[in-house]
Order: structure tokens, then sequence, then C-alpha cells
């Protein structure tokens, strides 16, 4: 290729190269912004090299093939431009949204493809000639029908941009404004020579001067880069801060209509709502909530806590408010802040419950201390000291084997306790297991019969159990065995002579098992009964003057609990006591 190199090509060309250098150093640096603005100093060495060295070609298919690479820059250059000024604005969520970012972009590659395709439709230009009138040769373009679209395209978009900067500037601080009088005047310079050519204002002849203009409008950018630190200091977009605030904010007018809301606020109220906020009424939205009308009727700032009831959800919310009077704003305006109290006050439910949990573990630990220093100490004293003055002769065999049913039933009872601490001591330590197997519940339940037959014998009560074969149910066999045991103990020991006990099992719904142990003993009172579980009641005395601690029955309950399993209790006074566990059955 011949050149025929002159002032204005050098200009473009060295021009070109400094920006296309500036735009590598840009493109470096952090942030969205500067990428886009780097992009669009690209555009521009595009178009101020390939015009340059078209300036310099002597032959119309020289500068044919140049201005096919401009054009490289030139469409690309408003979009790149827009994109730019979305950023800035804070409204880059637009071009997110694949679909705009196609469409344009779609604009810049038609016209690519109808640039370097013009000789077989003549859509972008209806002609170029050569002109070597002037001192050095250039071509003379007559735009088509296309050229025409993408130069209401191009304005368009850089009208837009401009108008975009300008209101997120507006209202800004001094730094601010004047980065936004330097983008603004960046923007309007290539818009007006560019303006000026196309309505055939051409000082230079046939020379398109917007390449330059641009060029200045890269100065007068790079100023307000290093002048004003544009990017490093960039305003926040309202949209944006309002809405990455967790709390619900939202303004009312004078006559507590919403205007305003942030995307927070939307989350207390179901879709059918969210699309007709603005507009709305406070008080339909809030219905019911005198207090916070109250507030708003006698202009009263200050905090209220509301229940907001959806349907789907409900919400405690604390509601800051604060009026604004016509000296702060052009119009009366109040300024609500909603912030989700539900998960803290269902955090300081939970921690209640939690202390009340510990402090009766705690209560229930003191008292099993209590249990070992006395109950569990004092039937092993008396029978140390019974054998003790039995070795020594201080009693005779008759006399000791009067006392042996006494010393008989004190060491039963010791067993049983010191079984029943050792047992929920064990499912207290962190990690312990449960060993969930399938087993025959007649045969576990005829074992724990045949356990009790000498007790029971001693009142004469009589055991009758009617579970079936084959009852099979999934859960911790030494658990649920210990439950039973219990049960039964505390049964015979609340038995008058000649009682029953009745035991049955049944298949429930939910794949449960229902085992009901049942006496007609002496039962309970209603507030004997409220206590049972809870490790709280005051050991009873049986009716033949039988000790309990009441621990057996917490322990029950744990161990149901723990195999997904309940229990249930129902007693009368001198009527007798109902038991009912509800068991797992087999998963097969």
């Amino acid at each position: 290729m011949d050149f025929t190199f002159n002032s204005y090509a050098i200009t473009l060309i060295f021009c070109g190269i400094i920006t296309l250098l500036f735009s590598y150093h840009l493109f470096e640096r952090k942030g969205e912004a500067v990428r886009l603005f780097s992009y669009m100093m690209l555009s521009n060495a595009i178009w101020s090299l390939a015009y340059g060295l078209e300036l310099a070609s002597p032959t119309l298919s020289q500068m044919r093939f140049f201005l096919n690479i401009e054009y490289l820059g030139i469409s690309t250059l408003p979009v790149n431009w827009f994109l730019f000024c979305l950023q800035l604005s804070g409204k880059d969520y637009w071009y997110k949204k694949r679909l705009n970012l196609v469409l344009m972009f779609s604009v810049s590659i038609i016209t690519i493809l109808l640039v370097w395709t013009n000789n077989y439709h003549h859509l972008h230009y209806n002609s170029i000639k050569l002109d070597a009138s002037d001192p050095f040769p250039r071509a003379i373009i007559e735009p088509g029908i296309w050229y025409r679209f993408f130069t209401v395209y191009f304005y368009l978009l850089l009208g837009l941009g401009t108008y975009l900067v300008f209101v997120t500037f507006r209202k800004a601080d001094a730094i601010y404004r004047r980065q936004n009088y330097t983008i603004f005047l960046a923007a309007l310079v290539p818009w007006m020579v560019n303006l000026a050519y196309l309505l055939g204002l051409r000082p230079l002849g046939n020379i398109d001067l917007t390449p330059f203009a641009f060029i200045v409008a890269v100065l007068l950018i790079s100023m307000a880069i290093y002048r004003f630190q544009l990017f490093d200091i960039l305003p926040v977009a309202r949209e944006k801060v309002l809405d990455l605030i967790q709390d619900g904010y939202l303004v009312l007018d004078g006559k507590n209509r919403i205007i305003d809301y942030n995307e927070a606020f939307k989350t207390y109220f179901p879709a059918d709502k969210k699309r007709k906020i603005i507009g709305m009424q406070i008080e339909s939205l809030f219905p019911g909530q005198d207090k916070l009308l109250d507030f708003l009727k006698n202009h009263r700032c200050g905090k209220i806590e509301l229940k907001l009831d959806t349907g789907k959800a409900s919400f405690d919310l604390e509601a800051n408010i604060m009026h604004l009077n016509e000296s702060q704003l052009s119009n009366e305006a109040t300024i609500i802040k909603l912030q989700d109290l539900t998960a803290i006050k269902e955090e300081a439910l939970k921690s209640k419950l939690q202390t009340e949990e510990l402090k009766k573990l705690n209560q229930l630990k003191d008292k099993i201390f209590s249990i070992i220093a006395h109950d569990l100490r004092g039937p092993l004293v008396n029978l140390s000291e019974v054998l003790k003055m039995l070795n020594t002769n201080m009693i005779t065999i008759e006399e000791f084997k009067a006392l042996s049913p006494k010393l008989s039933r004190d060491i039963l009872y010791t067993t049983d306790l010191l079984e029943n601490i050792l047992h929920w001591s064990r499912s207290q330590l962190k990690g312990y297991g449960i060993n969930k197997v399938e087993f025959d519940l007649r045969n576990m339940i005829i074992n724990e019969v045949n356990y009790h037959l000498p007790s029971a014998a001693i009142k004469k009560i009589n055991i009758i159990h009617d579970v079936f074969p084959g009852h099979l149910v999934y859960a911790d066999m030494l658990m649920i065995q210990i439950v039973v045991r219990n049960i039964l103990n505390n049964s015979i020991k609340f038995c008058h002579d000649a009682c029953e006990i009745n035991i049955s099992a049944v298949y429930k719904a939910n794949h449960m098992m229902l085992l009901t142990i049942e006496d007609n003993g002496r039962g309970m009172t209603k507030e004997a009964l409220d206590m049972l579980f809870n490790g709280a009641s005051v050991s009873t005395r049986g009716t033949m003057n039988e000790k309990g601690t009441g621990l057996g029955l917490v322990i029950c309950k744990d161990f149901m609990e723990r195999n997904n399993g309940q229990i249930e209790v129902t007693s009368e006074l001198d009527k007798g006591t109902r038991f009912k566990l509800y068991l797992p059955i087999s998963e097969n």
C-alpha cells in the first residue's frame, strides 16, 4: 500500500496511537466502569487510526479498505458509550440482561456487514467517489438509507447516555458535579461536531472532524480521571444503596400514600400486592395498626412495634417513623424504616426455652446427687450395719430373718435406682448412640412381667398381658425395656392388694404400635400428673410404704423421645393410671 501522509492524517494517527495505549492502560485497572471506558477508547482509537490512514491513501480502493476498518470503531463507539453511562449512573442491571445487550450490538454487527458488502446493495452508501481537487485526495460519500438509520441510532445512544450521567450527578457533591460537567462537555463536543458535518457545515471541506472531536472528548475525560479522580470516587446509585439494605424503607406523601420503597420492603407482602404498592394508602397495607396511624396523624416520630400477618407468613416488625417538613423538602413526606424482628424474637424465645431446659437439667442433676447422697447410701449403710451386728452376734439369726424382707426391698429399690441413674447418665453423654433393632414386643413384655412377679406376689397383684406374638417394633430394645420396667415398678408400687395390671398392644396409624399399661391402683392427682415428667415432683411412698424418687419417669420420657416415640399418661385418684407408649414399628 502507498501512503501520502498529511498533517490531518498524522494528527489522527498519532492521537489514535495515544488513545490505544491509554485504552490498554485503563483496561488493566479494576472496576467495571473503567473497563467499559477503555472499550469506548478502543473504538475511538480504531476509528482515528483507520481514518488517518484513509486520509493518507492515494486511491479509492485503498480508501474503501480503511473505511471498512473504521466502522469497527464507529459502529461500536455509541454502544460502548451508552454502556459506560449505564454503569456510571448505577443502571448496569439493564445491560446485564443478555437480550438487551444482544439487541444493541446487533445493530453494530449489521452495520459492519452492510458497510463491507455495500457494493452489492448500496444500503449504507449510495456511492463513494474520489475527490482529487484538494491538496490530497479524499473520498466523497453519498449516504444511503441504513446510513441515516445508524446516524439516528448513534445520536440516540449518545443522548440517552449523556442524560443518564447528568441526572445521576446533578444533585451530587461538588467533586461529582465537576466530574459531571467534564463528562457532559466531553459528550457534547463530538455530538455537535458530527451534527455540523451532517448538516453540511464543513470548514475543512469533506474532512470529517468527528474523530478529532472524540479525541478532544477523550482528553476531557482523561482530565476528569486524573484531576477529579473519576473512577476512584464514584457516586453510588440510590437504588443500589436502598436495595442492598436488608431493612425495608418506604416513603409516604402528605396524604399517607406510598410514593417510594426499596426492594426489601416487598418481602413482607405477597405477589398480588407487590404490583400495587405505589399509590396505596398506608392503612391498606397495614390494616388494624392503630398506633402507626396515630403516629402518622399526629406527626410523631419514634419507634413502634407492628405485627404483620399476610396470610402466608407473619412478621414482627419495628417501625422507625421520621417526618420531613417543607423546610427540608419541597413537599411534606414521611420515611418509615421497617426492621424485621421475627428472627430476633424467635432466637430470644429459643434461648429462653434452652435456659429453662438447662435449669430443669440442673435441678435434676442436684436431685440425682441428693439421691446418691441419701437414698442410695442409706439402704447400703443399713445392710452393712445389720451384717456387722450379725457377725458380732449382736442380733440372732431369727432377728435377722425378721429384718430380711425389709432389707430385700431396700436392696431391690437400690438396684433399680442405681440402674436408672446409670442408664440416664449414660444417655446424657455427648456422642451416646441409639442401637435401634427390630424385636418382638411380646417376648420383651414376658421377660419384664417375670422379673416383677416376686414383688407383685407380695401384694397379690395379678399382671395380665395381652400382646400377640409377631408384634415387631423398631427401637433401642434396652431403652424400651427400661421404660416398661419403670412403669411396671410404679404400677406395683401404687397398687393395693389384689389389684390388676393389664398390658396390651395394638397397631395404630402412621407406623406406630400402641403399648398400654393400665392399673386400678391409687392413681394420681392432677397436680402430681402435671409434674410427672419434669423431675420436679416430690417422691411419694407406695401403698406398702415403698420409696420412690420420681426419676424413673423422666428417663422414660427421654428414652421414648430418643426412639421417635411418645409417652402419654392419664390418671384419676383412687381409680388407677393408664400409660400409653407409642413405639415405631418395623420399617420393612
